[in-house]
């Protein structure tokens, strides 16, 4: 895989660095709480990734795209908002995270909100322990390439995108015919890697979402894309 590099200029990478200073520390300090979330009532754990306020964006394309007796992947579960959004619609979501803390916090909150029958919730990298395909492949990556310090930051912080270029090289092979994904990202990541990774893997691309919010003192774009396999979109 080859090696990665900023595409942006020294200043952004400081400021990027120094963002994500803050939102750790912010993440840190809220220790476990509970969220109401798109009408969900969800748990979060210390050291699991909470919903945010851009969060939205993917859970409602989740709820505009899944379909009844479709099969769904949430890939980095988190919480599980996004697993229990799907199985709302469908009673065939496989939710994983390499955090433990998190897959017992989707299981927790499935059963939370009744539909804990519709989600099966385990640990893996990635596809390592995940079998077939599916239609709907969801997945919230982190957004920036520094070195987590524990497992909370590993939501946050994906070293020189690793794990998000590993998930693009695998993905298409677990999409069923028509099947997509649904990747949320923004611009306090490196967005000219993520089209570099998408486009390396040979997927089409839309932006189905997205919203722009000043925060920490500048205007920051966070998007849904809809990926699909070339030749093989669903119809909108």
């Amino acid at each position: 895989m080859d090696e990665y590099r900023p595409q942006m200029s020294a200043e952004r990478v400081q400021r990027l660095r120094r963002w994500h200073e803050e939102a750790s520390h912010g993440l840190h300090q809220l220790g476990a709480h509970d969220v109401e979330y798109l009408g969900l009532d969800l748990h979060v754990p210390v050291q699991v990734f909470p919903p945010t306020p851009t969060s939205d964006l993917l859970g409602n394309e989740v709820r505009r795209r899944v379909r009844p007796g479709g099969r769904v992947l949430d890939m980095g579960c988190g919480a599980g908002a996004n697993a229990i959004l799907a199985a709302q619609i469908t009673d065939q979501v496989v939710a994983v995270d390499v955090n433990p803390l998190a897959v017992e916090a989707t299981r927790t909150n499935a059963e939370r909100n009744d539909v804990q029958n519709s989600v099966s919730a385990f640990q893996s990298d990635l596809f390592e322990q995940v079998e077939g395909d599916f239609d709907v492949i969801v997945i919230d990556p982190p957004f920036r390439w520094f070195r987590p310090r524990d497992l909370l930051e590993r939501a946050v912080t994906d070293e020189n995108y690793r794990t998000l270029g590993r998930f693009m090289a695998g993905a298409a092979a677990r999409l069923r015919p028509g099947g997509e994904v649904l990747v949320f990202f923004g611009t306090s990541g490196d967005v000219a890697h993520l089209d570099h990774l998408v486009d390396r893997a040979g997927f089409s691309s839309e932006v189905i979402a997205e919203r722009t919010i000043h925060v920490r003192g500048e205007d920051a774009t966070y998007f849904v894309r809809r990926l699909t396999n070339a030749n093989s979109g669903r119809n909108a």
